[in-house]
């Protein structure tokens, strides 16, 4: 399935009223069945490497022009087809690694999100936004980029001008502020739901016992000899010695770690649980001692040295730690649902006429 991603403002703009929902962020544990799929969403965010929309290849789809009428409103074959190209790039996807069938199935997908967009433009046309407001957020744009310079760049590949990215920016946040109204209060999470959601998931609010834990790895491949491997035991054992000395652990991570990024951690694993680590390592981690150095651990990546720095028992996080975060999840799932009754609510009522040949 082809989607638009939040950098489409700049390609071909769709529906935006999404964007005014965060990604659910789920407390840990939650249940992830629980989370629908978000609205696709046109909010203002650019990824400096798009490019500017190749042709798609229609060979195979008879699409006819107008492809859809919305309430008498043509949506013409090449608002699709563009906004079809900017799915593709943002995803991407190749057009030409894509079947007839699966073309038709991103075009009816496309052209359901250029319906919505028509829609809720037309609903939210009176909402006032204000130079100021529009300015403000195109600088919030701005600053995911380098460089005046590199973001004009970005404009000029995507085909948009400044005057093309106003009116889309206005538009975002009409439909925005539209669908802030129209939500207000089927959001509201009560004093006792984020507890009786608690209560139903306790199992998902359990944690294994877990390790933080520091390590200095002398890499033995496969195909090293038996006396490279050796050196590398050897080696190890020596660091381990320095270590139970008391040099700085961290430290000697940094020079002697042969770990990708250990220059930069200094080893450091930070918490994981024991089926996070292969067996061996679990083992060595799970039974030394807080600030316990112990002998050098051999794995098939090589020979660590570990040093545990903290642990933590299996237990159950207690509802006053996460009762805020479930309530964010609960308002963001109540966001997403009204959201989604809304646009259909709008669709049911409109008089949509498609011209796209029926799918499979």
């Amino acid at each position: 399935m082809i989607r638009p991603s939040t950098s489409a403002v700049l390609l071909a703009p769709v529906l935006a009223v999404a964007a005014i929902l965060l990604p659910a962020c789920k407390p840990a544990g939650a249940p992830t069945a629980a989370t629908p799929t978000p609205t696709p969403s046109a909010s203002p965010s650019a990824s400096p490497s798009a490019t500017s929309s190749p042709a798609v290849d229609t060979s195979g789809i008879d699409l006819k022009d107008p492809v859809a009428t919305v309430n008498g409103e043509a949506i013409t074959k090449t608002q699709l087809v563009e906004a079809f190209n900017a799915a593709l790039e943002a995803s991407g996807a190749k057009a030409d690694s894509l079947t007839p069938e699966q073309k038709l199935t991103g075009y009816q997908q496309i052209l359901d999100e250029l319906v919505m967009d028509k829609l809720v433009a037309k609903a939210a046309a009176g909402e006032v936004v204000s130079d100021d407001d529009v300015n403000a957020e195109i600088a919030k744009l701005k600053k995911q980029f380098p460089s005046e310079e590199a973001f004009n760049e970005q404009l000029k590949k995507a085909g948009q001008s400044p005057e093309k990215l106003t009116t889309a920016m206005r538009t975002m946040l009409q439909q925005q502020r539209w669908m802030q109204s129209q939500i207000k209060g089927k959001d509201d999470v009560g004093s006792d739901d984020a507890k009786t959601f608690y209560d139903s998931n306790k199992a998902e609010f359990e944690s294994p016992e877990t390790v933080k834990a520091s390590h200095i790895l002398f890499m033995v491949n496969k195909d090293d000899s038996e006396e490279v491997a050796k050196q590398k035991e050897q080696a190890a054992v020596k660091a381990a010695a320095r270590a139970k000395k008391g040099e700085d652990f961290n430290k000697l991570a940094k020079e002697l770690s042969e770990e990708p990024g250990a220059k930069e951690t200094g080893g450091d694993l930070g918490y994981f649980s024991k089926d996070r680590m292969v067996p061996e390592f679990a083992t060595a981690a799970f039974s030394q001692k807080t600030g316990e150095i112990g002998k050098p651990v051999k794995t098939q990546f090589g020979w660590h040295v570990i040093k545990v720095t903290d642990k933590k028992p299996a237990g159950t996080t207690p509802f006053e730690e996460v009762k805020d975060q479930i309530a964010a999840y609960l308002k963001s799932m109540k966001q997403r649902e009204a959201v989604q009754g809304i646009l259909k609510n709008l669709k049911d009522s409109a008089k949509v006429e498609s011209t796209l040949p029926p799918g499979n």
